[in-house]
């Protein structure tokens, strides 16, 4: 039976928190940190450590990621409970995420769909048959005492995800690399626990118990910090893209567990650690850069790497011990009895007899709907316009950026090169400084596009352009005519006019005249600046740099 959703609301489960003086045990005195730059295979960064030793060139370090990915839903992965983000506790629960009695699963197709569109997307093998399983273990905020999951057969298997980070004195060197994924699996959620220190208890929010996520499985391939926070933002820009995943860190939409372990190369991998539920690309490169020197400083000074899960204090910049992993847990895994085996089919011929494909999961079907993903729109944008790659990255990566940017160039006559220029300095300029979003942005496209052509036709200086972003960035309300009007803006384009202004520069300047005259016709730059100056850049620098010289000469 379908699992309905019911009168939890406001409800607030509470349980006796026994181990809350565990914080005490991983003190760390910051005072006694100091602050080295080391080198990981070609990465470079800073890391806060408080044991002095050497570096050690000859180890490299080996990260490999497992990220939870929350399906872009309206619902859960097997109940009908909506899913949203702060809403009041225990408001979003059925009978069947608090795991009532005699309560069913059923499977969420939209999920399943996500699974495969996130799978065909990352190069991966979309499995026809996948399976479910019971993963067992406690915690708090799983009433069940498991999690449905897929352990034996899961929904995508040996997939590719391409990245670039950039390197070089300047940072415009783009380095493309590869990861494998291992596989991609579908699970439901847990809940979420409250920890109130002050009264000794937790508090357990069943609102996100059940919500679907994809766990992707990436192998032990990347080196550094940087390399694992490029692959994970490109990640997020494909999710993203796909609309299968929001991939907003700080809501939780997306969580990384890092796996980070030491060794020479040529030798076998080393022990690793595993840093749980890192919350942003840059935690993430910080946790690892951490993590890989302080496992390569434990062995330089003799100690022993520890096969335990750590967290990352992102106050202090460090990993802290959670608990050990010497005793490989057992999960007790057995097949879901409630769930059949899920198939997916390739096309609608391949359907069994008699049962209706509308209600099927059908592979060509989803790969008529991917989109064009963040590197082919990223090689397009170079092509098309003729913009610099590092200029690509950069528009992909602000969501609506692009189609702002196409949008003003098919409104203006100026070529891409100069119109990247005032989607990049200006219009992001002010975005960041305001912490704003491209759809937040107070000039619009239509208004930037009527100002470049104002430029572009000679009707304002791009000097002035600037001073005129800057009122259309106050005022939206006024047009771009209005603001140029008000202020008497127009480019100065009458000659009599000019050459009346340049007369009264040189007769006002003759040491520098002379100067000229003698052959040093930089001093000429500075005539010009006097012109700009009085005309408060209103003229023409070709139009008034051939006016002098024919006065001078």
């Amino acid at each position: 039976m379908a699992a309905s959703t019911s009168g939890y609301s406001g409800v607030l489960f509470r349980l006796r928190k026994y181990a809350n003086k565990s914080q005490s045990l991983c003190r760390i005195d910051n005072s006694n940190f100091i602050i080295r730059t080391t080198w990981t295979t070609g990465c470079k960064h800073q890391h806060q450590l408080n044991v002095q030793t050497k570096s050690l060139p000859q180890m490299v370090g080996v990260v490999g990621l497992e990220i939870h990915a929350q399906i872009h839903s309206k619902s859960k992965l097997f109940s009908g409970s909506h899913v949203r983000f702060s809403d009041p506790p225990n408001s979003l629960v059925s009978h069947f995420d608090a795991s009532l009695p005699g309560t069913l699963p059923v499977l969420n197709r939209r999920c399943v769909e996500a699974a495969v569109l996130t799978g065909l997307a990352l190069n991966c093998t979309i499995n026809r048959k996948s399976l479910f399983d019971r993963k067992h273990y406690f915690y708090a905020d799983m009433p069940a005492g498991y999690q449905i999951t897929q352990q034996r057969l899961p929904i995508a298997v040996n997939g590719t995800l391409s990245y670039s980070h950039f390197e070089g004195r300047k940072r415009n060197h783009v380095v493309t690399k590869s990861v494998k994924i291992k596989q991609i699996q579908l699970e439901q959620d847990s809940g979420k626990s409250l920890h109130d220190d002050e009264r000794s208890q937790t508090l357990i929010d069943l609102n996100r118990a059940g919500v679907g996520l994809m766990e992707l499985v990436m192998e032990p391939e990347m080196c550094c910090g940087e390399e694992a926070g490029a692959a994970v933002r490109e990640l997020q820009l494909i999710l993203q893209a796909l609309g299968t995943c929001q991939a907003n860190m700080a809501e939780g939409q997306l969580r990384v567990d890092a796996n980070v372990s030491v060794h020479h190369p040529g030798e076998p991998l080393g022990v690793r650690t595993e840093v749980k539920n890192i919350n942003s690309v840059r935690h993430l490169a910080k946790a690892i850069d951490y993590e890989i020197q302080r496992q390569m400083e434990v062995l330089q000074s003799g100690g022993t790497v520890l096969n335990e899960t750590r967290a990352f204090d992102s106050k202090s910049g460090v990993t802290i011990p959670m608990r050990d992993k010497e005793g490989l847990q057992d999960y007790r895994f057995m097949p879901e009895p409630n769930l059949p085996p899920l198939f997916v089919y390739e096309s609608k011929a391949s359907v069994p007899a008699g049962a209706d494909s509308t209600q099927l999961v059908l592979i060509d079907r989803l790969s008529s709907r991917l989109p064009e993903l963040p590197s082919v729109t990223r090689t397009r944008l170079v092509e098309t316009y003729g913009i610099l790659r590092e200029h690509s990255f950069t528009l992909v990566n602000e969501d609506g950026l692009v189609e702002y940017f196409e949008s003003v160039v098919q409104m203006t006559k100026t070529e891409p090169r100069k119109v990247i220029g005032w989607v990049m300095n200006e219009l992001l300029g002010n975005l960041n400084l305001q912490n704003l979003k491209v759809s937040q942005s107070p000039v619009s496209l239509c208004a930037l596009a009527e100002m470049i052509n104002l430029v572009g036709s000679g009707h304002i200086s791009s000097s002035t352009a600037k001073k005129v972003f800057q009122e259309m960035w106050k005022t939206p309300e006024k047009t771009v005519e209005q603001i140029v009007k008000e202020q008497d803006l127009w480019m100065i384009n009458d000659k009599e006019e000019l050459q009346e202004i340049c007369r009264r520069i040189v007769d006002s300047h003759s040491e520098e005249v002379q100067i000229i005259r003698g052959g040093n016709k930089k001093v000429l730059n500075k005539l010009m600046g006097e012109i700009q100056k009085e005309t408060k850049g209103k003229t023409n620098p070709v139009q008034v740099k051939a006016i002098l010289e024919e006065m001078i000469f």
